[in-house]
């Protein structure tokens, strides 16, 4: 596995593979790399001949008072991780390499990101889709992976590639878990002790809710007030958002028939964590 800063690295390796009539998949990824991502990885080894994996802290989706800065990194454990699960290749460069001074094109979208997410991080997604574009048009891959728990940046990104043409097959990959229920995210580094605990209870309140559409509730609002009051009773939680959405169209539903995205946001002390289910 080799470990490369540049973009012409990345595409003379792709030329190499090309002409050998390899085919490539490509694992878009911030670093500080968990089991999540090894399942992405993981898949991407057994579908395609060379993976590239790619570690970048992207600016451009972080607003004013984000934790860009504070964004966990781990160059080291990474390389170790995405070695050992066959990666072939690390595309790890500085942000003056993907985006130089007078840079100034964006790749932005008018559905799908207003709300969830979006409506609190208003510049989130016209970042991940620049970074995610370029990404794409560097690494010119096959197939990409994306895992569910982020579930509207998923349904976002295969969005963006059939307006655009890319030709790439998006790959969806299941929400990995801790054994307490936990969803796996880079950011529950940030949990002190307690707050770890209390963070159980986005697992617990989506519990519930799958529960109760699985036992025949048909209204969405019934749901989502059962999910909300399970997540006020824990004191160091405070919500951002819960919704049901149309999966396809991430627009807000009454019913819970059809395919649907039950998804929240919620604030364990100042750490923001996300979870969901699709049904």
């Amino acid at each position: 596995m080799k470990i490369v800063n540049t973009v012409a690295e990345v595409r003379e390796q792709v030329k190499e593979w090309r002409k050998q009539g390899l085919t490539v998949g490509l694992v878009p990824t911030m670093g500080y790399l968990h089991e999540g991502h090894k399942s992405l990885i993981d898949r991407a080894v057994a579908d395609n001949d060379r993976v590239v994996v790619s570690v970048f802290v992207n600016p451009m989706q972080f607003g004013p008072s984000e934790d860009l800065e504070s964004y966990p990194r781990d160059m080291d454990r990474d390389a170790a991780l995405c070695e050992d699960a066959g990666a072939s290749l690390i595309f790890h460069p500085e942000p003056s390499e993907m985006y130089h001074d007078d840079f100034s094109s964006f790749v932005d979208m008018s559905t799908l990101t207003g709300g969830l997410c979006g409506k609190t991080r208003p510049i989130h997604f016209r970042g991940v889709c620049t970074v995610v574009s370029k990404l794409f048009n560097i690494v010119t891959p096959d197939r990409a992976y994306f895992g569910q728990k982020d579930a509207q940046q998923l349904a976002v990104i295969r969005h963006m590639v059939s307006d655009l043409n890319f030709g790439i097959e998006i790959v969806g990959c299941p929400i990995i878990r801790e054994e307490d229920g936990l969803a796996k995210s880079s950011r529950n580094t940030y949990l002190s002790p307690e707050e770890r605990k209390a963070a159980l209870v986005l697992s617990r309140s989506l519990k519930l809710g799958k529960k109760l559409i699985e036992d025949g509730e048909k209204d969405a609002r019934k749901v989502i007030a059962a999910i909300r009051g399970e997540i006020e009773k824990e004191p160091l939680a405070k919500i951002d958002y819960v919704e049901i959405v149309d999966w396809n169209t991430l627009e807000p539903v009454e019913s819970t028939e059809g395919e649907i995205l039950t998804a929240m946001a919620v604030y364990i002390g100042k750490t923001r964590l996300i979870d969901n289910f699709i049904k």
